[in-house]
């Protein structure tokens, strides 16, 4: 990393003491700087955060900048690597056919009308009545945007002249739970409403038990996809709280079939990723088991983004399997040096055996 990248790291990454001497040691921040972590302690109320301070100097005793970072926290982590079901209600309803009107599209999802916040479909019918023209919010590529349409009375009921829905189901897997608090993250990139390119908002959302009935093979052109089922009325294992860019959160009330309780890791912050030898975890062949993959390349992110780093599936028993990376392996921790870093987030259409993956950092805000 030339010195000029020094100087544009953001403040309050995630670090821990042996995720900088690892740093130091394979020159991460260049052959003649390095970089040393204090940790401080900060009461807020009832909480306490570990907080620190890392100083990057020069031939190893000229101070050059100084960085407020956050400590990776000491808590296990249980490793997953199972498929799980997500059935999500939106925080608003999802234009499925735009009958013809104009202004709005399918894949469009409507926030307010009439500048009043709903939830639920069966709420669209109250803001309607007594109105011939409404201003519809929507979002349309994350973006909002407004818009006029005219109320229709069909039957004494109050209409857009839009199907729409409010909910949305799939699946993905699980990357990790922590075992003290049950707050868990999975999939490693957002679900998307792809008509309308939007991240879905979530109202509120459960996760499932999920069964695999079998695997489609990527290749190229054709990324493959894990076939699974679960039943929504079954009982919960947890709650999808929020859907952004880096996955799912919430919290995961009943672990039993997904996570194996002897099994257990830390967090490792971005700067202990190294190109090399890594592992994926995954169930698919019916007991969960590593997997070895090459980290091609670690990128340096000034700013959180879901393709930080590039790895190559290098284990046979995992290609004969899959063919390398398919639909559904999304949110599969990658491991280094014992610890999780990361989870598996796309598949390069043109070769199935790469793969992109996601930083845990990212996917550990705010937990």
């Amino acid at each position: 990393m030339p010195i000029i990248d020094i100087y544009s790291i953001e403040e309050n990454f995630l670090v821990s003491f042996e995720d900088m001497e690892t740093a130091n040691s394979n020159g991460t921040f260049g052959a003649y700087i390095s970089g040393e972590l204090e940790q401080k302690d900060q009461s807020t109320g009832l909480e306490q955060t570990k907080t620190g301070e890392v100083v990057f100097k020069l031939f190893g005793f000229i101070p050059i900048r100084k960085v407020s970072v956050i400590m990776v926290n000491d808590d296990d982590y249980y490793i997953g690597g199972v498929p799980i079901g997500l059935s999500i209600y939106t925080d608003g309803a999802i234009v499925i056919d735009d009958n013809g009107n104009d202004g709005i599209k399918e894949g469009d999802i409507i926030t307010q009308i009439d500048g009043i916040d709903f939830n639920e479909i069966e709420d669209m019918e109250s803001v309607l009545k007594d109105n011939e023209e409404v201003e519809v919010t929507y979002l349309r590529k994350n973006k909002e945007v407004k818009t006029l349409l005219k109320v229709k009375n069909e039957n004494k009921k109050h209409k857009l002249g839009l199907t729409v829905k409010d909910n949305v189901t799939g699946v993905g897997t699980l990357t990790f739970v922590n075992t003290r608090t049950g707050e868990y993250g999975a999939l490693g990139h957002a679900i998307m409403e792809e008509a309308g390119g939007n991240i879905v908002p979530v109202s509120d959302g459960k996760v499932y038990a999920c069964n695999l009935i079998g695997i489609t093979k990527g290749e190229k052109n054709n990324p493959g996809q894990l076939r699974c089922v679960f039943v929504q009325n079954s009982k919960t294992k947890g709650t999808i709280e929020t859907n952004n860019k880096f996955g799912i959160k919430g919290v995961m009330t009943n672990t039993s079939g997904l996570v194996d309780e002897n099994l257990t890791a830390k967090i490792g912050g971005r700067f202990s990723v190294t190109p090399g030898k890594a592992t994926i975890v995954s169930d698919i062949s019916g007991i969960k088991e590593e997997y070895e993959i090459e980290i091609i390349k670690a990128n340096y992110q000034k700013k959180a983004n879901d393709k930080s780093l590039v790895f190559r599936v290098k284990d046979k028993r995992l290609l004969n399997l899959t063919g390398g990376i398919v639909q559904g392996m999304s949110g599969s921790p990658i491991m280094q040096n014992g610890k999780i870093v990361g989870a598996v987030t796309h598949v390069f259409l043109s070769d199935a055996t790469k793969g992109y993956g996601v930083y845990t950092d990212w996917m550990t805000q705010d937990l």
